[in-house]
């Protein structure tokens, strides 16, 4: 099993989630953020089985993911 890192989003009209650390775009969306984390999986899997295993070889591998906030004056 290859473990991939997903960012999932919260915006005002529901949830976005992509994956880290593949070639290609992968992108899910759902209401809740169970619905998109479920819905980026399914896409993720269809994406290799499409493309092939070396989407997951990217060099190199993201190792840890942070969020930050950052002010800009205006």
């Amino acid at each position: 099993m290859h473990q991939v890192k997903l960012i999932v989003e919260k915006h005002s009209d529901g949830y976005i989630a992509y994956p880290l650390g593949v070639q290609g775009v992968v992108v899910g969306e759902g209401a809740t953020y169970e619905e998109a984390l479920a819905d980026v999986t399914a896409a993720l899997k269809f994406h290799v089985e499409s493309f092939g295993d070396e989407v997951l070889r990217v060099e190199p591998p993201v190792l840890e993911v942070f969020l930050a906030e950052a002010g800009i004056e205006r």
